[in-house]
């Protein structure tokens, strides 16, 4: 149990590598097998991410579970993970999705060999990005994370795939790249007090690089700092995505497989916000709070626009995919907010508010985005169409599905008793005093989220029964067992949110 508890950051982010491994050594023809065997390996992370939420202590300043060793002393680059209340959220996030994906993803035909194995070396780079306390470390676990969504989507993703693939890769590519120089930027500032440079997260945030003695007779340490702060902001603003550069979004989504767009929704968009609250806020807090205003403005924009959009759309999944945009636009303003409020006695308070709220908005946003993008997927799979039109009185045929899908969009919309209405409630009680005119307008976007829902319900439950769906079938006990935990979670949050929210204040606090 020692060395489990010494070494449980690496178990969890390296078994479902193993699991990927052990995948691919099943015989191919025996889908069956290798369905169970990659639900039950994926399982495995979860359990030990339950034992790393038992054993985390609150109340404890800085990181826990730390693990330490040198990978390229030359360079300063060190193998060093470690969690905090906000890591830990969503390490318990992905873990929890990672095999009700798989669950979902009982019904692909097609290579499914590779596809379990792709989606569960997926979620180490996931894992991997989320404990990683190193930036080089930091940023191999972020590209991990590219690579096989880009192959998931490529090749069992919708008509439009490959351009919806392709759109990923180089959006997100190009945020890559902006990482990378940032990173660099960081390490030849750090020269300046470390004579090998380091790349340790808590180290850089002890020291502040950019406070030393020029490196560069060509890059003063102001110039380095902008390039580096801008550089990160660019990198995280297009994964979160924060409105305009969100394009690449709907297509991904539109055309991922079901469990890809559950995990891409669900996870993947928060590894932007992660980056914001992980580097962003405690190397820059200066430009940070300068730009914090800008950044409410863009998150202001991501709700109401992501919210229009949504409400226009007539592919059922294309309307959940804009709704991501829209949900995380609050995550954005709790975010921008916890950075104007950094360092201030006047609305301390509101900051630790609205950051707890922008983090809990997080794990919401990744139930109630894997539970519609799921429900879509059920209905797709039946009737081979998303176009909202084309449904209409499926309640008569599948109330179990409409019973669910009524409680995940009551849960969307923010309805008092599940998860969504806390965290949306606490970054608007942050925000409020920090930024009044720009939470005033964004209600404009909480309103038009009802109306985008409740809209899409009433056309795929409601109304007269398409004929051409008489003989649909209900949902299956796998589907709904799929389906359970995601509405548990949301339940629990949303009656007792203490239970989290205690873990992510003691980030927040920390900050």
């Amino acid at each position: 149990m020692d060395f489990i508890l010494s070494h449980l950051l690496s178990l969890i982010v390296f078994t479902p590598l193993l699991g990927a491994i052990v995948v691919m050594l099943l015989p191919g023809h025996q889908k069956g097998l290798i369905r169970w065997v990659a639900f039950g390996l994926s399982l495995i992370p979860f359990i030990l991410s339950v034992v790393l939420w038992v054993n985390f202590v609150p109340g404890e300043p800085g990181y826990q579970f730390v693990e330490q060793a040198d990978w390229l002393p030359a360079l300063g680059v060190r193998y060093h993970v470690g969690v905090d209340g906000l890591s830990l959220t969503l390490i318990l996030l992905t873990t929890l999705l990672t095999p009700l994906g798989v669950l979902i993803s009982f019904s692909i035909e097609e290579h499914v060999r590779s596809f379990f194995a792709l989606f569960l070396f997926l979620e180490t780079g996931i894992l991997g990005y989320f404990v990683a306390l190193d930036l080089i470390i930091f940023f191999i676990f972020w590209e991990i994370g590219l690579v096989p969504m880009y192959f998931l989507i490529n090749q069992w993703g919708s008509a439009n795939r490959r351009y919806a693939s392709f759109k990923f890769f180089i959006y997100t590519m190009a945020g890559s790249l902006a990482m990378l120089l940032a990173i660099q930027v960081i390490w030849i500032a750090s020269r300046s007090i470390v004579p090998t440079g380091t790349f340790d997260i808590p180290l850089l945030m002890q020291m502040r690089p950019f406070t030393g003695e020029q490196v560069l007779p060509f890059l003063s340490q102001e110039l380095a700092r902008t390039i580096a702060f801008w550089a990160f902001v660019i990198a995280f603003a297009i994964k979160v995505p924060i409105w305009p550069v969100h394009t690449w979004l709907p297509d991904a989504h539109t055309e991922a497989p079901t469990a890809g767009s559950m995990i891409l929704a669900g996870v993947l968009l928060k590894m932007g916000a992660y980056g914001f609250l992980r580097v962003v806020i405690p190397f820059f807090p200066t430009e940070a709070a300068r730009f914090a205003l800008a950044l409410a403005v863009l998150a202001l924009l991501s709700i109401l626009m992501g919210a229009y959009a949504a409400y226009g759309q007539t592919d059922f999944k294309r309307l959940v995919a804009y709704s991501s945009i829209n949900h995380m636009g609050i995550v954005i303003l709790g975010i921008a907010v916890a950075a104007t409020t950094l360092g201030t006695k006047q609305y301390a308070e509101h900051g630790v508010m609205a950051y707890n709220g922008a983090v809990l908005q997080m794990f919401n946003h990744g139930l109630t985005s894997a539970a519609l993008f799921a429900l879509v997927g059920m209905v797709y799979e039946r009737t081979h169409t998303r176009d909202l039109s084309a449904y209409g009185g499926l309640w008569v045929v599948m109330p179990a599905y409409g019973g669910i899908l009524i409680y995940s969009a009551m849960a969307n919309l923010g309805l008092p008793g599940l998860g969504s209405f806390v965290s949306e409630f606490l970054v608007v009680r942050g925000a409020w005093p920090v930024y009044t005119l720009i939470t005033a307008l964004a209600m404009i976007g909480l309103v038009m989220t009802a109306a985008f829902t409740l809209m899409a319900v009433q056309r795929v439950l409601h109304g007269p029964l398409n004929p051409r769906w008489k003989e649909l079938r209900e949902i299956t006990w796998r589907e709904g067992l799929a389906m359970a935990p995601l509405m548990i979670g949301l339940l629990a949050i949303g009656v007792w949110p203490r239970w989290i929210l205690d873990v992510i204040n003691a980030a927040a606090q920390f900050l």
